[in-house]
């Protein structure tokens, strides 16, 4: 199923636009788990799994631990047992064009993601090869949620800050060659109204509720398309940690019904 089709269904399955970030951090995870990256990620899936349209595991949290292996293991596992939930891969590539091609193989072939996060810092040739990657979809880096975001993105060019050319870019000639998406911040809700107004309909990464502060009121009024629908607004910290205790898959749950249910006040569809 293509990324666009994927996603939508999603949507209308879950009636959810929460993403859970899966940023598996050992030193944070409750005892019952004894330090198993793969149950602690399938504990907060199984929990979660009602109030989602996507899940967005981190590649670095799982390799800067070695811990590659429950990164396929909780794949498989989100695509076998929640086939109409999203499985998006947050890596970020970005590189010349015979590397991409191993990053693409990596994100869909050897992890089985339905899309991937990537730079586009390095232009068309570094993004082509997830773009015709079968079945897959790129969400391009455009207006990220970090401080310093700023100091590239928000770089005047021809009059207009350089998110904007990048958002154009996306909108035409990227998503014509395939599926794509953009990432823009929910830090940056008037920066997010301008890409929206771009790009039309087509889908919104949005980093930056939670723990890094973002306004789900300001996000949602922003950036929602045509059908009340368009993002995908990523939550990771404040599920995952909602608790250390034994309860914690129940409050990952409930944080994540309250989250979610906070973006389905503000939808008008």
């Amino acid at each position: 199923m293509a990324f666009h089709s994927h996603l939508r269904r999603a949507w209308l399955t879950s009636n959810s636009m929460l993403c859970v970030g899966l940023d598996p951090d050992p030193a944070r995870f409750p005892e019952v788990v004894h330090g198993s990256v793969f149950d602690f990620c399938r504990a907060i899936v199984d929990s979660t799994a009602h109030t989602v349209c996507a899940y967005k595991p981190q590649i670095a949290f799982f390799s800067a631990i070695a811990a590659e292996r429950d990164l396929e293991r909780i794949c498989t596992y989100i695509r076998e047992q929640y086939p109409d939930v999203l499985l998006l891969l947050d890596a970020k590539r970005g590189d010349i064009g015979s590397t991409a091609e191993q990053y693409a193989r990596e994100a869909f072939d050897r992890y089985g993601a339905q899309a991937v996060t990537v730079n586009p810092y390095l232009g068309t040739d570094s993004i082509e090869p997830f773009l015709r990657h079968r079945d897959g979809g790129v969400f391009v880096l455009c207006r990220t949620s970090n401080p310093g975001s700023g100091d590239f993105q928000s770089l005047d060019v021809d009059g207009e800050p350089l998110y904007l050319h990048v958002a154009r870019r996306v909108a035409t000639e990227w998503n014509e060659i395939g599926d794509c998406g953009l990432v823009v911040g929910a830090t940056y809700p008037d920066e997010l109204r301008q890409v929206r107004a771009i790009v039309g309909d087509l889908p919104v990464l949005v980093p930056g509720i939670g723990a890094q502060g973002g306004d789900i009121d300001a996000t949602v009024a922003a950036g929602h398309d045509s059908t009340g629908y368009g993002m995908v607004i990523s939550s990771s910290r404040a599920v995952l940690y909602a608790s250390q205790g034994a309860d914690f898959a129940e409050a990952a749950a409930a944080e994540a019904e309250a989250t979610r249910d906070a973006i389905r006040g503000q939808t008008v569809r």
